[in-house]
């Protein structure tokens, strides 16, 4: 393992790198899957259809193809940023997908007369969604959102190999390619930085499930 703690420094700062990547990712995911399901059980059609034609594109489209057009066919576009945006980009649009769907769920597990109430007493439908149903599918739908959100984590080393620059991966990639150290050192170093992020986030979904499970 000489590798690794030769080159402590360099994996502290892909795993600081990576883990702001996995950030913005989770929370770009999270406000767009929550529009994106919020349109899906809205009572304007053309809503629900872009609803429904997002989520069945996004959910079969594998990952690469999404940040293979994020990072190569933009550019031919004209649209030029940086592979770190485009990275977070593409996984925000891959995962918001699976977010909408958990977070559906949770919505569908809201007793139907909560909202006919909030719509009685004269709220509308983006009141209802915000202050009664939203928050109770939240509470509802934290388990499939936390198993969403730690296969994002693992996905973003994906969006690593594309090249967004200074994280883990692109750190295990330095080491082996440039610098000619062995591969299992350096990846063990590289899936160490990814568990330590991944366990971290099943123990506060854990602490998350029990407060919420408290509440009610």
């Amino acid at each position: 393992m000489s590798p690794v703690i030769d080159n402590l420094d360099l994996y502290w700062s892909g795993f600081l790198t990576s883990l702001e990547f996995i950030v913005y990712s989770l929370i770009g995911s999270m406000i767009l899957g929550t529009v994106i399901a919020a349109f899906r059980v809205s009572p304007i059609p053309a809503l629900r259809a872009f609803g429904s034609a997002w989520v069945t594109l996004i959910r079969n489209c594998p990952l690469t193809i999404v940040l293979f057009f994020m990072g190569f066919g933009l550019p031919e576009l004209g649209i030029n940023y940086s592979f770190f945006f485009f990275g977070v980009t593409g996984l925000v649009i891959y995962t918001s997908a699976f977010v909408c769907e958990a977070l559906r769920s949770g919505i569908n597990a809201v007793d139907a007369g909560q909202a006919e109430a909030a719509r009685a007493i004269g709220l509308t439908f983006s009141q209802t969604m915000s202050e009664v149903v939203l928050p109770q599918a939240f509470r509802s739908a934290v388990p499939p959102l936390g198993s969403v959100q730690i296969a994002m984590f693992k996905n973003s080393a994906v969006a690593g190999a594309f090249g967004i620059g200074g994280d883990l991966f692109s750190v295990g990639k330095n080491l082996t390619s440039a610098q000619g150290y062995s591969y299992i050192p350096v990846l063990t170093g590289v899936a160490i930085g990814y568990l330590i992020i991944t366990l971290s986030a099943g123990a506060c979904l854990a602490l998350i499930e029990r407060k919420v499970a408290i509440a009610r």
